[in-house]
């Protein structure tokens, strides 16, 4: 799955990059109420007052914004990166939660500024990535925080942060609470929270989205800012229909927890399985990386890796072909054999085959049954007349062969993901 993102992501001219797993507490506060999520860390000998106060980072996202500014004077942009690597959360371990896992993330950065088609290319990347993995079928949901914040300023609301992390949890707590969250902090009066909510059921796989927001409005007047929302998830459902077809739904309960999302956010989730969450999320930022008055705007996607595989795994719904990467066992007469072994060995492997070589010498049934544990499809035997012959353990088929001549079946050369019901 990895090898399939980082093939996708290069196509698309995303450069790889890591950064240290480690950042400072300061660093990881500053864009959110994320706090309860920190894993913190130090060392057994920690110079009081002296080390700053460290920690796992959560996401990639936070990290990437430090590593731009740290490095704004070596990059070239817009700059392109993609990332894969493990990041820490303090959750309670559940289905398709971890406290440690792998994601895989895209962003495309600017300095000063970033051309709003950013947004629609970051959607129609990561939609191609998610179409290359054995995954099933999957839809984008977007909405724009400027449509969200922009109505609830044209509905008199004050505090549009307060409503907009409420309504984020509307799938986990459902309206009612969520109604009552906004009442009783006093964020929103009861025919606000109504109309909120109202605009967060609004769905469509089209521009008619825009026409239902209108309605919901009546005769209110729009907000500057809801036009502009209104104006550019708009853009990003025309382009990404036309980019990736059906892949779509404007969806007005998308708001993403985190503070530092200004405009485009994304969830993904898995048709069929919703309860699983959104696997693929992320959108754009303009501030969160900053340099004085220098900016660094962006937009984002970032696939819980690990979520996707243990659905998978748990559903029994695919499974490799073999445990390991060797196509060949190459079987010992004799502990005498073994460098005659490894020549045989090396001739496959310089030919591009992935060869193992047992380690000593035992009964041909016995090395037989370790090469078919394994799932290696192939054993390789010498004769003492230096004859070559392979068996296919699989079929019982065996037959004369030359090391410098010899190919497997195509589909065998690798390990390869299959639906489980089939071969």
């Amino acid at each position: 799955m990895l090898d399939t993102l980082r093939e996708v992501f290069e196509r698309h001219g995303f450069a790889s990059i890591e950064s240290r797993a480690v950042e400072t507490i300061d660093t990881l506060l500053q864009k959110g109420e994320i706090d309860k999520e920190i894993y913190a860390v130090s060392r057994v000998q920690e110079d009081q007052g002296r080390d700053a106060r460290l920690a796992l980072h959560f996401d990639l996202t936070v990290p990437f914004a430090r590593y731009v500014v740290e490095n704004a004077g070596y990059l070239d942009f817009p700059f392109r990166r993609y990332q894969i690597q493990k990041v820490w959360r303090g959750e309670r371990p559940q289905d398709g939660r971890f406290r440690e896992f792998t994601q895989a993330d895209i962003d495309l950065v600017g300095d000063g500024e970033l051309p709003f088609r950013s947004d629609v290319e970051i959607g129609v990347v990561m939609a191609k990535a998610l179409e290359a993995l054995p995954i099933g079928d999957f839809m984008l949901r977007v909405n724009n925080r400027k449509l969200s914040e922009g109505f609830y300023r044209s509905i008199g609301v004050a505090d549009t942060t307060a409503v907009l992390r409420a309504i984020d949890k509307l799938e986990k707590i459902g309206a009612q609470k969520v109604s009552e969250e906004l009442t009783s902090a006093g964020a929103a009066t009861p025919e606000q929270a109504e109309q909120a909510l109202a605009l967060a059921q609004i769905r469509a796989q089209d521009t008619s989205f825009v026409a239902q927001v209108r309605s919901l409005l009546g005769d209110t007047a729009a907000s500057e800012l809801l036009e502009t929302g209104l104006a550019e998830l708009e853009e990003v459902v025309e382009e990404l229909n036309k980019r990736v077809p059906g892949r779509v739904t404007a969806d007005l309960s998308i708001a993403r927890g985190l503070d530092y999302y200004t405009g485009t956010v994304y969830e993904t989730v898995l048709i069929g399985h919703e309860s699983l969450g959104s696997v693929c999320s992320g959108g754009r930022y303009e501030s969160l990386a900053s340099k004085g008055k220098r900016t660094f705007p962006g937009v984002g996607l970032s696939i819980g890796v690990t979520r996707l595989i243990s659905r998978i795994l748990a559903e029994d719904g695919l499974r490799a072909t073999r445990k390991v990467p060797a196509v060949v066992f190459v079987a010992l007469r004799s502990d005498a054999d073994w460098g005659a072994a490894q020549d045989v060995a090396d001739t496959l492997r310089e030919r591009g085959f992935n060869v193992e070589v047992a380690l000593k010498a035992e009964k041909f049934g016995k090395q037989i049954r370790h090469a078919d544990r394994r799932g290696i499809p192939y054993v390789w035997f010498t004769e003492d007349d230096g004859r070559h012959e392979v068996k296919d353990i699989r079929t019982g088929e065996q037959s004369s062969a030359d090391p410098a001549t010899w190919n497997p079946a195509d589909e065998d050369v690798l390990p390869r993901i299959v639906e489980s019901a089939t071969d």
